[in-house]
């Protein structure tokens, strides 16, 4: 049993005032997701029992985040993980030279050398016949694997590296509290089809507005500031609907009970997943006991959604300095082409 979970079953009602504050704001962040559950019978007592679950998996998942990376061109031909990741050092400083909330950060930041994030980027992994050199001899046609890296973003900023790890937290809990949101929508009986009807319009606006841990790897489509205010109105809208409707006591009770499981049980509803591998010059997996090639290190998470999504994310630190001049929103051009 972990430390939380010894500290959760010596007192149920009470904790270190850190692990309270942790709790207390998992509920708020619950709450800010699916607010109908606040109208069930004693719904902070029996959100506490599952909570710790989920804040032991995620401090489980932040001890098993590698090294920050100093993402700069001068670190990339020295570093592995860099060299992997991007193709030449110049791809690095355009990737965080895209990104608005980089550019945002340090808007907002005028003080800040530095920001800590979190790159996302689409993992490829291919099966290919390819050469290899075994002593003096090369052999052809030899079954081999190859990764790729692309689509690189940069979604969620923190000043130092203890903010961005409680921002992957919260996402963390943002994302199991849509789980249990969709799962919910997906079970409705059909005499309350508006009542499911507004609920997978939550989910779909939630995603949307970049609520949980898609934003963490850089997943789904990225929403121009103006409009990103306009779904958070949508949002606002759907809450005020979700609350506007009657629903039996039992039917709240049945969602507080479903919201409950999944934090009983993170690991089931959320794929993040740790993978050390080794590979050469050329981003190919070396095998077995290869002396060749480097480690390198990331994690990679499954995106749910309409079309759910396997990224790959590692912690990253960069420099306002390498931050290209003027102010094109690359990615906003090409979202327009």
């Amino acid at each position: 049993m972990g430390l939380l979970s010894r500290l959760f079953h010596r007192d149920r009602t009470a904790g270190p005032p850190m692990e309270t504050a942790r709790i207390d704001e998992a509920i708020g962040r619950i709450l800010a997701i699916h607010p109908r559950i606040a109208v069930a019978s004693r719904y902070r007592q029996r959100l506490r029992r599952p909570i710790p679950v989920t804040l032991q998996y995620a401090d489980e998942l932040m001890a098993s985040l590698p090294a920050t990376l100093d993402a700069s061109a001068d670190a990339w031909a020295g570093n592995p993980s860099l060299r992997a990741f991007f193709a030449t050092p110049d791809d690095i400083a355009d990737t965080f030279g895209r990104s608005q909330e980089v550019r945002a950060f340090f808007d907002a930041h005028p003080d800040a050398v530095d920001l800590h994030g979190t790159l996302g980027m689409a993992l490829t992994e291919r099966h290919v016949l390819g050469v290899a050199l075994d002593g003096d001899t090369l052999h052809h046609d030899v079954a081999q694997t190859t990764l790729s890296f692309s689509d690189h973003r940069v979604r969620i900023c923190g000043r130092t590296e203890a903010s961005l790890r409680a921002e992957i937290e919260r996402r963390l809990i943002d994302q199991l509290a849509l789980e249990g949101l969709s799962m919910l929508a997906a079970t409705r009986a059909a005499s309350l089809a508006r009542g499911r009807e507004l609920m997978q319009e939550r989910v779909a606006l939630l995603h949307r507005g970049g609520t949980g841990i898609s934003a963490v790897a850089g997943g789904g489509t990225a929403v121009e500031a103006d409009e990103l205010a306009h779904v958070q109105t949508q949002i606002a809208q759907n809450a005020d609907h979700l609350a506007a409707l009657r629903m039996p006591t039992d039917i709240v009770e049945h969602e507080l009970e479903g919201i409950c499981e999944v934090f009983g049980k993170p690991a089931d509803y959320v794929y993040i997943r740790n993978r050390h591998i080794r590979i050469d010059m050329m981003n190919v997996v070396q095998e077995g006991a290869s002396k060749g090639g480097h480690d390198i290190e990331f994690h990679f998470v499954r995106i749910p959604g309409t079309t759910p999504q396997m990224r790959a994310f590692a912690m990253v630190r960069f420099r306002r300095a390498d931050l290209p001049p003027g102010g094109l929103h690359i990615d906003a051009a090409m979202r327009a082409l």
